[in-house]
């Protein structure tokens, strides 16, 4: 039988772990070719190794333009086209200096937040204009840029974080109207409460958890199959007409 991503490539960031790493998986399973990229060297290239031939690793800084332009001429040369782009690279917001929690605006450090703007919301702008040239070579292709629920919502938690998440919805609607015309699709996911590396000593927490879980009908957190399936999705045929819109996978954290 044939794969839901039959002869399509896909080039995946923040790809050595969580969301990244599975979404790669499952890519790879459903008949894709994928650049899973990252930092985590290590870490990439073993999820790389795991999924086999049908995969590569490249180290890949989300914040420079010279790497992003040189791991998709990579992907282009190694499988010849390239159909998809999910940008799951991402970090959270810094704590205060007692660890205490997110600091609020007037104690947010400028240097913390140009960091998490760098990464979370200048580093999906690159990717974007880094892949979309190859995409209209190839007639059209599939942007999946990763956001959080907290891209729709406030909370208490790191401004930075909302900000830069934020900005992730609505540069995805603009590359959606930009770009219908020639087939290139944008879409944005949004997570909510996820198991990750970057959330596990909050979630598994036996203290720190419950406020968390308990906001989130449906009683459990998230895995990164969950988000992956929704990528999966998108990046498939099976969403040919839907552009410029919201994903939201978070247990039903945000319906009330």
């Amino acid at each position: 039988m044939m794969g839901r991503l039959e002869g399509k490539v896909a080039l995946v960031t923040g790809g050595a772990s969580g969301i990244g790493a599975e979404t790669s998986r499952i890519f790879a399973r459903e008949g894709a070719k994928v650049a899973v990229t990252d930092v985590n060297d290590n870490g990439g290239r073993a999820v790389a190794t795991e999924i086999g031939d049908a995969a590569f690793y490249a180290r890949l800084d989300t914040r420079s333009e010279d790497e992003w332009q040189a791991v998709v001429e990579q992907a282009v040369n190694t499988y010849g086209r390239l159909d998809i782009l999910v940008n799951a690279a991402g970090v959270p917001g810094g704590s205060r200096p007692d660890g205490t929690g997110s600091p609020k605006i007037d104690e947010q450090d400028l240097e913390d937040w140009n960091r998490v703007m760098d990464v979370n919301s200048t580093g999906i702008f690159l990717g974007m204009k880094s892949a979309i040239p190859e995409m209209r070579k190839a007639g059209g292709g599939s942007i999946i840029n990763i956001s959080s629920i907290y891209g729709l919502v406030g909370s208490v938690t790191s401004a930075a974080y909302h900000a830069s998440k934020g900005s992730v919805r609505l540069a995805t609607k603009a590359a959606a109207l930009q770009y219908a015309a020639e087939n290139i699709r944008a879409n944005s996911v949004h997570p909510g409460m996820v198991t990750t590396g970057m959330t596990r000593d909050r979630n598994e927490d036996p203290v720190l958890s419950i406020p968390r879980l308990a906001a989130t009908p449906m009683g459990r957190f998230g895995q990164p199959i969950d988000i992956a399936n929704g990528c999966l999705f998108l990046a498939s045929d099976e969403s040919s007409w839907m552009t410029g819109a919201e994903l939201v996978i978070d247990g039903g954290y945000t319906v009330g």
